[in-house]
């Protein structure tokens, strides 16, 4: 088994649209009125399915129960530093964590739901597992590897 898609409610459709082509430069491969947009990366039909459900829909809080965030493996440290500078060129200021098993830049689309992008550096530091380390990373110290 292994995890399809996620599937994301959004109060404009039309934004949440733009956003995740400009960001993560997804492609809409099906279009169900102006309800769902199915966009995908890669051969799959769709990894993000968007669902729009109005502007007064209430977004949900930072305690409330609900996904965290979806994340995007890149394969290295010179490509998660490519999309950080790509974010910040396009306004959004993410976290750059260093979880010792990974790098990992966080942000929130227009709506408030969590993403992150992130790369694996367990090999490089011969780890396996989390340590709850979580340690705020400088934007210089990640550019470094562009």
């Amino acid at each position: 088994m292994k995890i399809g898609h996620a599937h994301i409610k959004v109060k404009d459709l039309k934004i949440s649209e733009a956003f995740y082509k400009s960001v993560f430069g997804l492609k809409v491969n099906e279009r169900e009125g102006d309800i769902f947009v199915f966009m995908s990366g890669t051969h799959m039909h769709h990894e993000i399915a968007l669902q729009k459900v109005g502007a007064n829909a209430k977004s949900p809080g930072r305690y409330d129960v609900g996904l965290f965030h979806v994340a995007f493996e890149v394969p290295d440290k010179k490509t998660l530093a490519d999309r950080y500078q790509h974010l910040t060129t396009l306004g959004i200021h993410p976290d750059i964590i260093d979880h010792g098993i990974s790098w990992a830049i966080y942000f929130s689309d227009p709506d408030g739901n969590g993403l992150e992008i992130y790369c694996d550096t367990r090999q490089e530091r011969n780890l396996e597992n989390w340590q709850g380390v979580s340690i705020r990373i400088k934007p210089e110290q990640l550019l470094e590897h562009k």
